[in-house]
C-alpha cells in the first residue's frame, strides 16, 4: 500500500493481506529436496525463481534447525494466489512452505517464529528484505510495519479499517528482479544522499498521511496518496513504461488511486477500486489491453 523500497532503510510502510491464498504441502522424501510448483502466474515465473526458490527453502531449513542436506522432502505449491512479481508471492509460499514442514515434522513454532523463518527465506529473493511482505503473510489484515536497523526488534501494528476494500493488481509480465532493484535503490541513496534523503522524509509522511486515512477510512484521500506515493517510486528509478501505463490506465477508468506494487522494474500495480462495479471497470480495463489480472481485497484477515 504504502513505502516500496523505503521500508528497507527503515521508513515506516503499510502493507494488505488479500484475500487470495498461497499453498503448501510438505510430505518427507528418500531424497532431496523436490519443489512442484502449480501457481497460476507469469509465464516464466517459477523457472526464472527456481534457485532463488531452492535457496529460501535451505535457508528456512537451517533456521528451523533443520540439515538441508539431511531433510529429503516433496513439496507441491498452489492455490489462488498467483505466481506474479510485485505481489508478495515469494513471501506467501514461504509461510505457506513453512507451516507445512511444521506440520509435517511435528514441530512446534508460534507465528512470531514462522515470521521470521519466511524473513530468513526472503533473503533469497530480496538480498536485503524489509521484512512486511512476510509480516503480512504471516498475519493477515493490514500491517504498519517499521524495520528497526539496530538491534532491536521491528515495530508491527496491526491496523483496523471498517471493512475489507475492493482492488486490481494489473500484472505487466515482467518477472521483475527484486535483488537487483532493492540494492540499485541502495547504491543510488548512497550516491545521492541529499536528493534522496529528502524523497524518503516525503515516504515516510506519506505513510503517516496513509495510515491516518485509513483508519479514517478515507478513501478518496488514501487513493490521493497512493498517486503521490507512486511519483516518489519514479523518482527512485523503481517504475517503469509497463508499470506507468498500467497506473494511469486505471486512474482514467476511475480508481481512487494507483501505484506500483513490490519492487518493481516490471511485476504488478494496484489500483484501489472500492465497490464490485469500479473493480471490475478497471480490471475489464486492463484485461482489454493484454494484461492479466487479479481483482481482490485489502485489509482481509488470515485466509
Amino acid at each position: 500500500m504504502f513505502g516500496e523500497h523505503f521500508v528497507v532503510h527503515g521508513v515506516p510502510g503499510i502493507a494488505s493481506a488479500v484475500d487470495s491464498a498461497a499453498d503448501a504441502t510438505v510430505k518427507k522424501a528418500k531424497k532431496g529436496i523436490n519443489v512442484a510448483d502449480e501457481r497460476t502466474g507469469a509465464k516464466g515465473y517459477a523457472e526464472k525463481k527456481k534457485l532463488q526458490q531452492l535457496e529460501s527453502i535451505e535457508r528456512m531449513l537451517k533456521a528451523m534447525n533443520l540439515d538441508p542436506k539431511k531433510t529429503a522432502m516433496d513439496i507441491w505449491l498452489g492455490g489462488n494466489l498467483p505466481g506474479f512479481s510485485g505481489l508478495g508471492a515469494s513471501a506467501a509460499s514461504s509461510v505457506a512452505i513453512a507451516r507445512a514442514i511444521v506440520e509435517e515434522f511435528n514441530l512446534i513454532l508460534s507465528d512470531e517464529k514462522i515470521n521470521d523463518v519466511a524473513y530468513e527465506a526472503e533473503k533469497a529473493y530480496a538480498g536485503n528484505p524489509s521484512g512486511i511482505d512476510n509480516t503480512a503473510a504471516t498475519f493477515g489484515g493490514l500491517i504498519w510495519f517499521k524495520k528497526n536497523l539496530g538491534s532491536g526488534s521491528n515495530t508491527i501494528e496491526q491496523l483496523s479499517i471498517r471493512e475489507p476494500v475492493e482492488i486490481v493488481i494489473g500484472n505487466t509480465g515482467i518477472v521483475a528482479n527484486t535483488k537487483a532493484m532493492v540494492a540499485g535503490v541502495g547504491e543510488r541513496k548512497e550516491q545521492n544522499p541529499e536528493e534522496y534523503g529528502a524523497i524518503f522524509r516525503q515516504a515516510e509522511e506519506l505513510a503517516n498521511k496513509g495510515r491516518e486515512a485509513l483508519e479514517k477510512f478515507d478513501l478518496k484521500q488514501v487513493g490521493e496518496l497512493m498517486n503521490e506515493n507512486h511519483r516518489l517510486l519514479q523518482e527512485i528509478e523503481v517504475s517503469c513504461k509497463e508499470l506507468d501505463y498500467l497506473v494511469d490506465l486505471a486512474r482514467k477508468q476511475g480508481a481512487f488511486g494507483a501505484k506500483m506494487t513490490g519492487g518493481g522494474g516490471g511485476g504488478c500495480m494496484l489500483a484501489l477500486t472500492p465497490g464490485k462495479d469500479l473493480q471490475e471497470k478497471v480490471a475489464s480495463a486492463i484485461e482489454n489491453e493484454g494484461f492479466e489480472v487479479l481483482r481482490t481485497k485489502i485489509g482481509v484477515r488470515k485466509v
